[in-house]
């Protein structure tokens, strides 16, 4: 089979290049999807005893009007909005989130040495060189060793001291002493930060019924069940794992970068190599607790930075929609995230019973309510959040412009690896932006080669 454009995977990116092709006429492109539904990392399952779960703790929020617009015309109106609301468990109390705009609800011995960090003198004026050293010099040693450490290095089962800080931009919300002093005098809170404090979700079937009701805009284009094995760019041709060819003039991979450039090459030089082994990635277990009897908790999300539990993040997903749920409306339906990695090892054959354990240490969930448990769901991520460590720029300036003079264009959250542009708006425009470029010749704008 040949085709003017191929894209490997019907993921978000994929998705979004394949419509707006579309979209501007084009008809000679496919996308290959090794799995037999699409949506990639923003898939939703309903488990055997009718709960609903995504893949992760997606929102709908957005930078773009195209996106708005898209969301819009798929579900039609059928969605729940809901103003954010987020904790943080530290130390047996809650804390609302930003934690470091909300110190005054810890004991008076932390909330002073939180106060002292932030003191002049206390940080560091030098240019940090990695991401430890940006959390020390801007919040201070006592936000640090009680929040910023330990929880990102729950999260991304990375020492923050291996890890670049460039990513961050709207993703962390900074702090400043006058207003820390503010919020704890007045007894203020500080709650409404962020570019996710209003959010929208589908009122049925999860983050994943975008994406299958996106994929049905372009379904004669789509081919299910075929996994890439090989990319051959001097003959611009794609293998898959039945031995089935398929040449392009242009080709869109949203696949991990590291797997295009040092698995699926044909005879990769040495340089893609080396560069492809210098990114890295976490991975993520989501296990989704149900149970049969509410209980009412107002909470969107919650943060747990401590060891007293494996998760670093569970979401009330019944509070998304009452269709999460068996009987909607009734029932509770916890979503954790647990992170691994080889230098963050966990016990993946007892994660089930670990969350449960650390539900209940963090009064998620009450000892006795452990009966009420009529479902326990996992899925197992190996690639959850690509990690913007020290060597990642680095690689990627090497990667990207490679593959690009093949005719090759890696884009989405693990094609582009760069986290900061990562979230579904994000991962749909820059399939968006790639086709545009492709037809019209418009510059990319969310994802840039720098």
């Amino acid at each position: 089979m040949k085709c003017r454009y191929v894209i490997i995977g019907a993921g978000p990116t994929g998705l979004g290049a394949a419509r707006r092709l579309s979209e501007l006429g084009e008809k000679s492109f496919i996308v290959l999807e090794k799995n037999s539904w699409p949506g990639g990392l923003a898939s939703s399952f309903k488990d055997k005893k009718g709960f609903t779960w995504d893949i992760g703790g997606h929102v709908l929020f957005s930078h773009y009007d195209y996106y708005d617009n898209l969301v819009e015309e798929l579900l039609k109106g059928e969605y729940t909005e809901h103003l954010r609301e987020s904790w943080v468990r530290v130390l047996n109390s809650w804390v609302p989130y930003p934690f470091q705009n909300n110190i005054r609800y810890l004991p008076n011995q932390e909330k002073w040495e939180c106060v002292r960090g932030l003191l002049p003198g206390e940080r560091s004026e030098e240019t940090p060189g990695n991401f430890m050293e940006w959390i020390h010099s801007v919040f201070g040693k006592g936000i640090a060793k009680h929040f910023m450490e330990p929880y990102n290095y729950k999260v991304w089962a990375t020492r923050p001291e291996n890890m670049a800080f460039s990513w961050i931009g709207e993703r962390v919300s900074v702090v400043d002493l006058r207003s820390v002093l503010k919020n704890i005098l007045l007894e203020k809170d500080h709650l409404s930060w962020g570019p996710n404090n209003k959010f929208k979700f589908p009122l049925k079937g999860g983050t994943g019924t975008i994406f299958k009701k996106l994929a049905a805009t372009v379904a004669e284009h789509i081919i299910y069940g075929t996994q890439v094995t090989g990319v051959d760019p001097e003959n611009k041709s794609v293998t898959d794992a039945q031995g089935n060819t398929f040449e392009y003039e242009f080709l869109l991979s949203t696949a991990p970068i590291d797997i295009l450039s040092s698995r699926w090459l044909a005879s990769p030089a040495q340089k893609l190599v080396n560069a492809a082994a210098a990114l890295k990635h976490n991975s993520v277990i989501v296990s989704g607790i149900g149970l049969s009897t509410p209980r009412p908790d107002s909470r969107c999300w919650m943060y747990f930075p401590e060891n007293d539990s494996p998760f670093y993040r569970v979401t009330n997903f019944h509070n998304y929609s009452p269709n999460n749920t068996p009987s909607p409306g009734t029932g509770r339906a916890l979503m954790c995230e647990t992170s691994y990695s080889s230098d963050k090892v966990i016990d993946k054959q007892n994660i089930m019973q670990q969350v449960e354990d650390g539900l209940v240490n963090t009064t998620m969930l009450k000892d006795e309510e452990r009966g009420e448990i009529i479902s326990r769901w996992s899925i197992n991520v190996d690639y959850g959040y690509p990690v913007p460590c020290l060597q990642r720029d680095e690689a990627l300036k090497v990667l990207q412009p490679a593959l690009e003079s093949k005719g090759i264009f890696s884009r989405g959250r693990f094609g582009g690896w760069k986290y900061e542009v990562s979230n579904m708006d994000h991962s749909v425009m820059q399939g968006v932006e790639w086709a545009e470029r492709m037809i019209n010749g418009q510059p990319e704008t969310t994802y840039r080669i720098s």
